[in-house]
């Protein structure tokens, strides 16, 4: 006989195996911020950016992106790396950002000292587009390591082990920063800033942000229009006091939960309203052009 804690096993069907990501099937561990994208992701070309990033990236040119929050920046990087099949090795820039963070550094694993490559090396090694976002948000000291990478040597030196790393023919260096978030702090130098080729971003034109949000969303296209209307009068209001607008990510988030079956005014004050300003007065003002709008 079976032991007891068995029994119930023997007569069920065999379990098939858990399915494993793309990512736990390579051969080696890839961090989270590393992919190749599989899907198409969704983008709206709104001039020639994509016949300029695909010359830049064949010509080794780097590439700065700007322009406001949420107008999709990001979302174009990832159609690039698509639409060019590379891998895609993403950093969200911050104020702690170290040059070992995007470089690597000594770890100790299972009692021995190894070295560890961080997502800039990982991406000059197999080449993949580098996107760093927000990059004023870094260390002026920090971004000083990609220079080598942004200019005709195109290698990366890598002090703590003394190598120096050439990088892959199809490596591609992408940066973008918010022009409006600029200060006497946190600006772009220009010894960085005249290594890069740039492409501005704004939010599309009417037309195409309804028919983006429609996309995204699955929302009915009279009330993407309503959305897209809405953002436009609180765009209106950065000379009011408020910081930004409502971005193309905002009013996805609320035709999302229009969708959902959220009401059309209690979305916009949750996606949009409460999002953009914690002034009352603000709110208040965002909260009539809701009104006025549905």
């Amino acid at each position: 006989m079976l032991p007891p804690n068995n029994r119930d096993d023997a007569c069920r069907p065999p379990r098939s195996p858990a399915p494993r990501s793309p990512l736990a099937m390579t051969a080696h561990p890839i961090a989270v911020e590393e992919y190749r994208p599989e899907q198409e992701p969704y983008y709206h070309p709104v001039g020639d950016e994509v016949a300029l990033f695909e010359a830049a990236a064949a010509g080794h040119i780097p590439l700065l992106l700007k322009g406001p929050t949420g107008c999709g920046k990001t979302r174009f990087v990832e159609h690039m790396a698509w639409r060019l099949h590379r891998p895609l090795v993403t950093v969200s820039c911050h104020d702690d950002l170290t040059a070992s963070d995007l470089v690597g550094r000594y770890l100790v694993k299972g009692g021995e000292v190894v070295w560890v490559d961080g997502p800039l090396t990982r991406a000059v090694k197999v080449g993949a587009i580098c996107y760093l976002d927000e990059i004023v948000e870094a260390r002026k000291d920090t971004t000083v390591v990609i220079h080598p990478l942004a200019d005709d040597r195109r290698y990366l030196t890598v002090e703590k082990t003394g190598q120096v790393h050439p990088a892959h023919p199809d490596f591609c260096l992408v940066i973008s920063y918010n022009p409006g978030y600029q200060s006497a702090l946190k600006e772009l130098k220009v010894s960085t800033r005249q290594r890069f080729a740039s492409l501005a971003f704004d939010y599309p034109a009417p037309a195409v942000e309804a028919a983006v949000v429609a996309h995204e969303t699955g929302l009915d296209p009279a009330r993407c229009d309503q959305l897209v209307r809405l953002a436009q009068m609180t765009r209106n209001l950065k000379e009011q006091g408020l910081e930004e607008g409502a971005s193309t990510r905002l009013l996805v988030h609320c035709g999302r939960l229009m969708v959902a079956g959220i009401d059309p005014v209690r979305a916009c004050e949750t996606a949009i309203a409460l999002t953009l300003t914690d002034d009352p007065e603000m709110v208040a003002a965002v909260a009539e052009m809701v009104a006025a709008v549905f």
